[in-house]
């Protein structure tokens, strides 16, 4: 297949122009959620990597793991886990199905500050639902 193309046709004027929005709304959201987190008192990756976290309830969660969910490098998490760690957000402990890893749990602290930010993130995506799913309709059709 032409790699200018889609589903065998040419991109239109119309296309750019949803991708555009989508990208702008995207954008919009990620600035969003980095002012909200600094007001918290969180650097914005730091709630990612505790909302990430919290989003794994069903398994344990490993450097490792975090590393994959937040596609950064296992070094970085690490970095990241010990900045978490120093300010009382997550703790590290010994897994006890395999006492050779460590798993990562979420303080009273983190889950006190990540229920916040959720309730107002999940507000912010309900306000913005509308015109994503209008955007992303249009891109499907296409």
């Amino acid at each position: 297949m032409d790699k200018s193309t889609i589903s065998g046709r040419r991109l239109t004027r119309a296309d750019y122009e949803a991708l555009a929005r989508w990208r702008f709304i995207l954008r919009r959201f990620s600035a969003f959620s980095a002012s909200a987190a600094q007001t918290a008192g969180l650097p914005p990756q730091q709630h990612q990597a505790i909302l990430a976290i919290k989003g794994q309830a069903e398994r344990t969660v490993t450097i490792g793991a975090l590393a994959e969910m937040l596609l950064i490098t296992p070094h970085a998490a690490t970095e990241l886990v010990d900045r978490l760690c120093a300010g009382s957000f997550v703790e590290r402990r010994r897994d006890p199905s395999d006492r050779r890893r460590l798993v990562l749990t979420l303080t009273p602290k983190a889950e006190r500050i990540l229920h916040t930010l959720s309730v107002i993130h999940l507000k912010e995506i309900g306000e913005n639902a509308p015109a994503m799913f209008s955007i992303l309709r249009t891109l499907m059709q296409r």
